[in-house]
Formats: structure tokens, sequence, C-alpha cells
């Protein structure tokens, strides 16, 4: 390769395009690529003062992420919420804007601190002493709406050389396909762990994507379905109906991806839940604990949200919930070419009779035997039942709502940096609700 100009070292620059597709190839995260990779431009002697990247993902929560470096300081991240209007002004007014909509694929200004600013990001830019400002637009596919857009900027007096900015043009390409291969390997992640949970998509992801993969484990199981959710839609519509679902999950369905937990599908108004243990009584009686502390906040969350849906003169939101503890079959089932990864077997069947209970009984808990045994602690027994499907009869306990603060050996509280991928998603989901409508804004 031949240099440009002699103020850029080819050999350096080569250098950091090797590094950069070698990364990329061993799988680093977005920001491992952006940081390491602008920090190595730096090193190389480009005179990069600041650098701005943005990209779009496949994402429930967020169309686009970005990450800004500066010079002694490193690379920060942000996330930009889905839009549930139009697009903002601030975003109207950036150079990014004037790219897009000129079908542009560079933007390059000189910034003059006495001269009047074209964009008022500039204006930010000149604070901070930035003499040359050059912005980018890179699809990553001909005609698709997936790709990339940053800038680069400088504060030497004279700005950016020809020789920088063939190295900026050059290596712009190689980032964007190094960015699109962390951004997929991401987006599986993302996608696994938002539809199946994060211990069953690491499974999935290492290989268990066969039909019949399988294996029977111990565990304590959860059942907890939304009571009346026909009369809510029948009443007050289907997008009512949706949304009360959806809060509903918020606050009583976060808990249990604690502790050992796993939500494995949400069955209609409902959903499933595990704590995986081993056959012996303490792994059994540590699950079933861990299981009743998921309930117990879960209750507390929704008690809380009824309190102020009755401020509003909105309904209460009912519910009611099975435990049990068995052997379940978990894994992959379906058809060949369309499977689902969940739990299967006897004891996810009587879990649902015994929550199904409701109907008959003023409860809203409903146990088991099995899971009464090992969980320990006060329960009242509500009867002995012959549950759909099985011959022989169980004896059905609840446990009164203020009562449950009595149960002991509850696991110690998880400290919020260890909230599990779908406590965070369902968190993010509630900012990005304040936050919609945010963009890039150069």
């Amino acid at each position: 390769m031949t240099a440009a100009s002699s103020d850029t070292s080819a050999v350096l620059i080569d250098y950091v395009a090797d590094w950069l597709m070698q990364t990329a190839l061993s799988g680093a995260s977005v920001e491992v690529l952006f940081s390491g990779f602008c920090e190595r431009l730096g090193a190389a002697g480009l005179p990069i003062v600041r650098v701005h990247l943005s990209f779009s993902l496949l994402h429930p929560l967020y169309r686009a992420a970005g990450f800004t470096w500066n010079r002694g300081v490193g690379a920060k991240g942000e996330n930009y919420p889905h839009a549930n209007n139009d697009l903002s002004d601030i975003f109207k007014k950036s150079p990014y804007y004037y790219l897009l909509s000129n079908n542009l694929q560079h933007l390059r200004r000189r910034l003059d601190v006495a001269g009047p600013s074209e964009f008022p990001v500039f204006d930010d830019l000149k604070s901070e002493g930035i003499t040359d400002y050059l912005a980018f637009v890179h699809e990553f596919e001909e005609n698709s709406s997936q790709g990339m857009m940053g800038s680069w900027a400088t504060d030497r007096a004279d700005g950016f050389s020809e020789g920088a900015i063939a190295a900026f043009l050059r290596l712009q390409r190689q980032l964007a396909v190094a960015i699109k291969m962390a951004a997929l390997g991401k987006l599986a992640d993302n996608i696994l762990s938002t539809y199946l949970g994060q211990e069953v998509g690491k499974r999935v992801l290492s290989g268990q994507i066969k039909r019949g993969d399988t294996e029977t484990i111990r565990a304590a199981l959860v059942i907890v379905d939304m009571r009346d959710s026909s009369r809510v839609a029948d009443v007050h519509g289907r997008q009512v109906f949706i949304d009360t679902l959806n809060i509903f999950f918020d606050a009583m369905a976060a808990p249990f991806n604690r502790n050992g937990g796993q939500i494995l599908s949400f069955l209609g108004d409902g959903f499933l839940a595990i704590y995986p243990c081993e056959s012996h009584k303490l792994p059994s009686k540590i699950a079933s604990r861990a299981a009743l502390a998921a309930v117990k906040a879960g209750m507390s969350r929704l008690a809380k949200l009824n309190q102020e849906r009755v401020s509003q003169d909105l309904w209460e939101i009912d519910y009611s919930v099975g435990l049990h503890v068995g052997n379940v079959i978990f894994g992959n089932v379906g058809l060949a070419n369309r499977l689902t990864f969940s739990a299967f077997g006897a004891a996810v069947n009587a879990t649902h009779r015994l929550e199904s209970l409701n109907k008959k009984y003023p409860a809203k808990i409903f146990a088991s035997q099995a899971f009464v045994g090992y969980c320990g602690g006060k329960w009242d027994l509500l009867g002995t039942e012959t549950l759909r499907g099985f011959e022989e009869p169980v004896n059905v306990y609840t446990a009164q709502v203020v009562d449950l603060d009595k149960f002991a050996g509850e696991p110690l509280p998880v400290a919020e940096s260890e909230f599990s991928a779908a406590e965070h998603l369902m968190r993010m989901r509630r900012t990005a609700r304040e936050t919609a409508g945010k963009a890039p804004a150069e």
C-alpha cells in the first residue's frame, strides 16, 4: 500500500485494519471493537480527538446504539429507543439527517469559532476545541435501512490532512464489516434471551437445537395466571387488555428470573417459571424457598401497582399461583422445523391444575404437599383434590398474603448489579417509555 500523505503510516494503518478484522472474528463485543479501534488509530498518529459511531439494531427496546470516544477519556455507549412519534427536531437539525436526506455518504466541515454554525451540534464541538469534522453514512447492504453512521473530529489547528482522510475512508468499510459481525452476534443473544430466556438462550446458542434434545431435571415449578382476562378483553377491548397484561407481567414476572429461576414461557395470560435443583432434600428446599421468595416479591410489586390503579379509578388486577416440585422434561419438542424449548411432563400439568383451583377456592396461592414439605413454614390446608388427569388425590395448601413474611429461609436480596438479563429488559423497557423519541443528534 502507498500512503496518501507522508504524515500517515501505511504500516500502522494496515496493523489497525488487521487487528480490527481479527478481533471481530474472535467474537468481541461492539464496545471492545470500537474502543480498541479508536485507541489504536490515535496511537498510529491519526489526530483524532473525538469519534462517534451509531448503528442500527434489531432489538425489542432499541432501534440503534451509539458510542462516543474522546481522547484520554475512552468510549461511552448509549441506546436509542424506538420512537413513538416523528423524528426529533434535534435530529432534523443534525449533520446525519442532512446526509440521509440528501443521499450523501460524507460531509466535511472546517469549524471556525468566529463564524456561524451550520448545525447546532457544531456549537458544542467548537467549545471542545474541534477544528475539523468529517461525518459519514455507511449502509450494511445496498438499499437497506440497516447500517452505521458516525463522525471523526480533530483539534489540530490545520485540521485533517489528505492522508488522514484517506485512512478514514479506507478503514470505514472495514469498521462497518466488524461492527456488523459484532452486532449480529449480539442480535442472536438479544433475540434468544428475549424470547427464550437467558439460560435457555445460552443452551440453544451452545448447540442444543435438535428435536428430542431433552433431559429430565428436578425443579420447583411456578405457574402464575392473571384472572378475569377474558372479561377485561370483552369489556375494555384488545388494546386495554394487552396493556393490562404487559403491566401485570412487568410487576409479577420480573422476580422469577433471579436466584436460580427461569421464566420458560408465557402461557396466554400467565407464565411458567422453574427453579432447577438436584433430587436431594437441601437443593429442593433451596429451590422451593427461592420460588416462594419470588412469589412474595411479585405479589408485593403487584399490590403497589394495584394501589396506584385504584387511585386512578381503575380495577385491581387479580391473579392466582400454582406451586409444585417434581421431575420435568426440559428441552426441545415440536416439528422438525418448528420447535419450542420449555418444560413438560406430569409435574408441569399438576402445577397448572393446582393454579386452576382458583375457580373453587377463594385463595391466591395453591401449593402441593411436595412443595410445602420442602419449603417449610406455615400453610393452611384447603382440601384434598383429585387433579384432572391424575388418579391419586393430593392435599392442596395455601398461604395467606398477610402471613407470607413468616416463612423463614428466604434467599438474600439480589443486588441491582446482579439483575438478570430479563430483569434488565423490563427495567429498560420502562426507561424506553420515558425517553421515546430520542435520536442520535449528530
